[in-house]
């Protein structure tokens, strides 16, 4: 038999690859933008920075180190200079494929970070596999701008799982709304009726604003918000602004909350302060054809009769008046029951008449007295 060579000895104690086959080996070198295996083959491996991942500025020698031991999976056997082409980015990214079947079989909830921000979503990345969130599945509400996802961990499930049409989808929106369900179902528990909560402004409409009360959203009506008059829900409220309010009513999920609180009632002491007899001043705050409403405090509103505006005869109050129009009345009714006032601008003037002829009669009087002193002097 005849004697082997050196190089034949040596070439047969090497193992042999394959292109597609996983290795393993120990980093002999590495440098910014590659690395470098022995694979125990006759040439070494070499890992490129775009092999390794998907970050071009990636610096390889901050993630390993001369003496560590790696999988990757054989490229080329010969990448044209007698090395051996491996990637490392493929061999995990197939892992992560299989990683996310499990996933999407189990129904298992993933952690991720949101890698890149897509015009139709967010693409996250799972051990080097890529899974895509449409815009609509990002989350319960609509979302114009996915921007300040980008970076952020966030949590979904595999509700599409495709990978020989490369179609792997993700979906939060059914993490949140379930979320959302069960803190409702908690909150619904906790709370009653009159209980006073402090909420965030979630939106506001002109018929109201809508507050989340941590697991269920409740409507602040705009006759709700004050115990006067407000115009528009959007001058007083602002998405994002925390409020005040107690449950007003509770109808199975729909809740009620109100800020118009007992204790600020106006009405508390307006026997007090709007007694029939006293003079109070006031703004219009609307009119019709058969008289003017005075806001005469926030939730009280007194009416002025068309025939109490003046002593003449007037066919409509905005003949005379005009709307924020400061004036002052007299009272000649309250009803406290019905929520009731009455107001006339003519007996206040009837009253300043029949005082200033009582001021004259005394004027003269002292006149006469003092004639009659002098003459008889």
């Amino acid at each position: 038999m005849s004697e082997m060579s050196f190089e034949q000895m040596l070439e047969g104690s090497l193992k042999t690859i394959r292109n597609g086959e996983v290795v393993e080996g120990t980093v002999i070198d590495v440098k910014p933008d590659e690395i470098i295996l022995n694979i125990g083959y006759k040439s070494d491996g070499i890992i490129t920075r775009n092999e390794y991942s998907n970050d071009s500025n990636l610096d390889l020698t901050t993630v390993v180190s001369v003496g560590d031991t790696m999988s990757a999976k054989v490229m080329r056997i010969n990448d044209g200079e007698g090395q051996v082409l491996l990637t490392y980015k493929r061999l995990i990214a197939e892992k992560g494929t299989k990683r996310l079947e499990e996933a999407f079989n189990n129904h298992e909830v993933l952690t991720a970070t949101v890698a890149q921000v897509l015009d139709g979503g967010l693409s996250v990345v799972v051990d080097e596999a890529r899974v895509f969130i449409p815009a609509s599945l990002v989350s319960n509400t609509y979302e114009k701008d996915l921007s300040k996802y980008e970076g952020q961990e966030i949590e979904f499930v595999i509700s599409e799982f495709n990978p020989r049409r490369h179609r792997v989808i993700g979906d939060r929106k059914q993490l949140i709304i379930a979320k959302r369900e069960e803190m409702q179902r908690e909150l619904l528990e906790r709370i009653k009726v009159g209980d006073v909560i402090e909420g965030t402004v979630k939106n506001v409409t002109d018929f109201g604003a809508f507050i989340d009360l941590g697991g269920a959203d409740g409507l602040l009506h705009i006759s709700e918000m004050s115990w006067g008059r407000v115009e528009n829900p959007k001058k007083i409220f602002n998405v994002g602004d925390k409020a005040k309010v107690f449950i007003k009513d509770i109808n199975d999920t729909k809740i009620a909350l109100s800020m118009k609180f007992p204790e600020d009632n106006p009405w508390n002491e307006a026997e007090v302060k709007f007694a029939v007899g006293n003079v109070v001043k006031g703004k219009v705050a609307r009119m019709t054809d058969f008289g003017a409403f005075i806001e005469l405090a926030p939730g009280v509103d007194a009416l002025l009769h068309v025939s109490q505006i003046a002593k003449e005869h007037i066919d409509k109050p905005s003949d005379v008046l005009k709307s924020g129009q400061e004036i002052e009345a007299k009272i000649v009714d309250f009803n406290k029951a019905e929520k009731k006032i009455s107001l006339s601008i003519k007996a206040l003037l009837s009253d300043n008449k029949a005082e200033a002829e009582e001021d004259d009669a005394e004027v003269v009087d002292v006149d006469i007295e003092k004639v009659a002193a002098e003459t008889e002097e």
